[in-house]
């Protein structure tokens, strides 16, 4: 009886404990079409290998839109009315030379004008005493040429006072253009001479600027018109100014050793000023084109690196892969992807831990 009784409990106990088994739930992770959707995705690229190369360089004006500013005249420098930094305006007052050849010109005028005056009143008067009989045509032919050439004269008197423009106290310096005076090589009773080869001011346009990068031999061959560069300074580190190589001086500075680049770079708000330092670092391309994905979508795992690699709606898997090279934020591969394949890029950690289990 006891014997049954076992055997019935036992019966019993086998059935409930496969009915336990049959219903245990899958536990197993799996990858859900809502999931993916859910997810950064960073489809690869083929792209030219690049490298970074950091170089220092300045700041330097567009000389499109920089004026050197001469005398035409000699005479005394008075009244400076600006100093090197100031903003000027088109043509606005920078200073005023006291000059004996600017008298010289007004007097020219002056003459030129009254031996116009008289050269008319001759013409007209010949005229007259043309049509009385009294002159020949060959007097006629005279006063019109006297008068024709007093006229040229009174014209190119003027024309010299217009251009050595003058305001009563003497010639003017005015600015030609918009912009800042990034030189000065004037001061109050300066003695100054047309023919000296100093100039006095410079006037720079400086919502444009160039930046002149210095290139190492070592460098020369990676550097090409066209690459992009990013440029930090001393005075703003955190602000980068980002453009490109526009022209490569081809000629190697006996002193320094190198070779400069140049970079336009549009200047809002005028911070960059010539003489700055700057601190370039170019993307240079170093090698064949490579499938390249952002660095943030590989996982790093026993010395190896791995992509999750999205096969269709809700299969992914996991991908060992070889980097050939890092720049910034992104990833050159040399095995394991091809350009087109899709990887993650967002919470790839999570879903590798998951799939490897």
């Amino acid at each position: 009886m006891i014997y049954g009784l076992a055997a019935s409990l036992t019966i019993v106990a086998a059935g409930c404990t496969h009915h336990q088994q049959a219903e245990a739930p899958d536990v197993h992770f799996k990858v859900t079409d809502t999931l993916l959707r859910s997810l950064l995705v960073d489809t690869v690229k083929a792209a030219d290998a690049q490298s970074v190369i950091t170089l220092t360089g300045n700041v330097a004006p567009d000389e499109t839109k920089m004026i050197k500013i001469y005398p035409m005249v000699s005479g005394v420098a008075q009244s400076i009315k600006v100093q090197t930094g100031d903003r000027v305006s088109k043509g606005q007052l920078l200073a005023t030379l006291k000059s004996a050849e600017i008298a010289g010109y007004t007097r020219d005028l002056v003459a030129s004008q009254a031996d116009a005056r008289s050269a008319k009143r001759v013409l007209e008067s010949t005229e007259d005493l043309y049509k009385s009989g009294l002159a020949s045509g060959k007097d006629l032919e005279q006063a019109k040429a006297d008068y024709q050439k007093a006229v040229a004269e009174s014209s190119r008197a003027g024309s010299v006072l217009s251009i050595n423009k003058t305001n009563g106290k003497g010639y003017e310096i005015v600015s030609p253009l918009n912009g800042f005076v990034i030189e000065k090589n004037v001061t109050d009773d300066m003695q100054v001479r047309a023919d000296n080869t100093q100039n006095l001011f410079t006037i720079a346009d400086l919502s444009s600027v160039y930046v002149m990068v210095n290139m190492y031999e070592s460098d020369i061959a990676s550097v090409k018109v066209g690459d992009p560069v990013a440029i930090t300074t001393l005075a703003y580190p955190d602000k980068t100014f980002n453009g490109k190589i526009d022209k490569l001086v081809d000629m190697l500075d006996p002193d320094s050793k190198v070779m400069r680049a140049r970079v336009k770079i549009e200047n809002p708000g005028n911070l960059l000023t010539p003489g700055m330092f700057a601190n370039i670092k170019i993307k240079a391309k170093s090698g064949p084109q490579l499938p390249a994905i952002s660095a943030n979508a590989v996982v790093f795992d026993n010395d190896k690196n791995y992509v999750i690699v999205i096969d269709g709606p809700a299969k992914v898997h996991i991908q060992p892969i070889q980097i050939a090279k890092r720049v910034e934020d992104v990833a050159y591969v040399s095995k394991g992807l091809e350009p087109g394949q899709r990887v993650v890029a967002s919470r790839q950690v999570y879903l590798y831990e998951s799939l490897k289990d």
